[in-house]
């Protein structure tokens, strides 16, 4: 394959206005999933594919369906699915970028958002439409304004997640109102039996290709880990934002929502200004906290694993996993947030004496021994005091604002929109 950007991707199948595109917005020439997977797409042939974070897989996707949509330009063409609603967003921005010289028509349906207002954005036909498969399935279940009958393509995103049970309801829905006839793709960093199975069930002679590594992380990638007591793990948290991060991009990673606001809440007493990203806030204050670190007005995110899958944030410098994550597709994910597109990066995991088994297993997943990240004790204690009655105060503070009411809000926004689904499958069976 020719070095020269536009022979390149021309040499894959991709028009000329397409690979112009591609060279507007830094897309210099094409990755090996990339290279492996449009020239079959092209052909008419559904796909899996698999590679690390950052290798570009939202790309192969994005050309091969605005390639075939500038042919014939009608309705819904194409549904993208998400597990997370800042993903959407995120490829909505690619396909914006990329379809922008063919006047292209993109709508992102999500949670947290007026759906009278979707409804009517949809009503309009949009040529693309990226979901999440909760708001995606409201919509085809309670709303009469769109239909997926003649969709050509239906993606999956971070398939992985969204094949697990959580989405098996809302993907069971959508599954029955697509076009028969189209082309299904399904992409994620992360490739497991349930895809394999998947793709036999929907997919004529499909395409699979995964990019062949021992190691599934990018070599860029520092990985180390801190073995401490439980009891003084925000101590330490607070010294590494302080004393190894000085005007780097930094993601802290926590297991719960709750956890996550009491950590922001605790950083901003200590000084350290921090944005929060978890799935009680709403759409506008995610929105609103991305833009913030997105564009360096905050260094430091803290967030669940909402954040974890496929967000492109090129600056991150550092990622610290306040814990270590429950299976090691959910670390290679999270550490996949940083060394992106060549650029270096570390993770840093905090783990105490109860997860040197998940540790472990991590390991073996990823082919790669984490190294020791090396502290001094008696550095670290200094902040120990401040720390804790900062934490004590957060607690407090968290517990009191009222945040986590929201839970039982959305149960009962959800059981009404569960309500709304069954009436309407009651009518379609009458009908």
């Amino acid at each position: 394959m020719a070095d020269n950007l536009e022979e390149s991707f021309g040499d894959l199948g991709i028009k000329t206005w397409l690979v112009k595109q591609c060279s507007a917005i830094g897309i210099k020439k094409p990755t090996e999933i990339q290279a492996k997977c449009i020239p079959e797409i092209l052909k008419g042939r559904d796909c899996i594919g698999c590679a690390k974070t950052g290798s570009g897989k939202t790309a192969v996707f994005a050309l091969t369906i605005l390639q075939h949509l500038s042919d014939d330009p009608f309705g819904v063409f194409a549904l993208i699915l998400t597990p997370t609603r800042e993903l959407a967003f995120q490829i909505g921005d690619q396909f914006k970028a990329l379809g922008k010289p063919i006047n292209l028509q993109t709508i992102v349906i999500t949670g947290g958002m007026d759906m009278m207002t979707q409804s009517l954005a949809l009503a309009k036909q949009p040529h693309v439409v990226i979901a999440t498969p909760g708001r995606c399935a409201d919509h085809l279940t309670s709303t009469d304004t769109f239909n997926l009958r003649r969709i050509k393509y239906l993606v999956l995103d971070e398939a992985d997640r969204l094949l697990e049970d959580t989405f098996a309801a809302d993907l069971e829905v959508i599954f029955s109102h697509v076009a028969e006839k189209r082309q299904t793709l399904l992409f994620s960093a992360t490739l497991n039996d349930t895809i394999e199975e998947l793709c036999q069930i929907t997919a004529t002679d499909p395409f699979c290709y995964s990019v062949q590594d021992n190691v599934a992380t990018v070599a860029e990638l520092d990985q180390r880990y801190l073995l401490i007591p439980d009891q003084v793990k925000d101590c330490y948290m607070v010294y590494i934002l302080r004393e190894h991060t000085e005007n780097k991009s930094v993601i802290v990673f926590t297991k719960t929502c709750y956890s996550c606001q009491v950590l922001a809440v605790m950083f901003r007493k200590v000084e350290l200004p921090c944005v929060t990203l978890h799935s009680l806030m709403s759409q506008s204050e995610r929105l609103a906290s991305l833009a913030k670190f997105k564009t360096g007005i905050v260094n430091i995110l803290v967030a669940t694993d909402v954040a974890s899958r496929g967000l492109d944030i090129p600056e991150v410098e550092l990622v610290l996993n306040t814990n270590v994550p429950r299976s090691p597709d959910d670390y290679i994910h999270r550490v996949g947030r940083t060394a992106r597109a060549g650029r270096g990066g570390l993770a840093l995991t905090l783990l105490t004496q109860y997860d040197i088994k998940a540790l472990q297993s991590i390991e073996e997943r990823i082919g790669v021994k984490l190294a020791s990240f090396q502290t001094t004790e008696k550095e670290v204690l200094r902040y120990l005091k401040g720390v804790s009655v900062a934490k004590r105060e957060a607690e407090l503070r968290v517990r009191d604002s009222g945040l986590f009411d929201k839970r039982n809000i959305h149960k009962q926004k959800r059981a009404i929109l569960e309500g709304r689904r069954q009436n309407g499958r009651r009518k379609k069976k009458k009908v």
